[in-house]
């Protein structure tokens, strides 16, 4: 969604294959625009679930082409009720978002930290990816489907699933 880092969609496809072993992951040449009208500039933020619904369209009208959908922005994202959001996604569904706008320690801070930005890409992919095979969220504070009040809350957890979640997401996943 709109122009993001190739490095950086590399970085997170190559993860995914990892944590979904089996799994073909592609990333599209071409991106999707920001839908101007999520823009809410008194907040200064964009409205995910508006963002969201692109990546639901573009789904539909690949019809059958993809099992799931990860829209990758680089913007900050927020749901009414909440100040901000690192993603949303279809629970369950084909479609999910995530943002790579908080996930940089500069935003923080801190020091540039390549290594540190592409983890917690992975990590919120996964999550949202997650939430498309109709997980909720974990009570296991290392699980990667464990809600992130901030960004403390996603370095602390893994990037894989806790045995309960990795067995919901594979009985998913194998239905036809």
């Amino acid at each position: 969604m709109g122009v993001v880092n190739g490095k950086v969609s590399a970085e997170i496809r190559r993860g995914l294959m990892e944590v979904f072993p089996g799994s073909l992951c592609q990333v599209q040449e071409h991106f999707l625009p920001v839908p101007k009208e999520a823009y809410n500039p008194s907040r200064r933020q964009y409205v995910s679930t508006r963002i969201l619904s692109e990546v639901i369209r573009y789904v539909e009208t690949k019809a059958g082409k993809f099992h799931r959908v990860l829209g990758v922005a680089d913007v900050d994202l927020y749901v009414p009720g909440l100040n901000f959001v690192f993603g949303e996604a279809q629970c369950p569904g084909k479609a999910a978002l995530i943002s790579l706008f908080r996930l940089r320690p500069e935003f923080y801070g801190e020091p540039a930290d390549e290594q540190l930005f592409h983890e917690r890409g992975l990590k919120e992919s996964v999550h949202e990816l997650g939430h498309t095979l109709g997980l909720k969220h974990c009570s296991d504070q290392l699980c990667v489907m464990h809600f992130s009040l901030h960004i403390g809350m996603t370095d602390k957890k893994g990037h894989i699933f806790c045995p309960t979640c990795r067995f919901i997401a594979n009985e998913t996943i194998r239905k036809p």
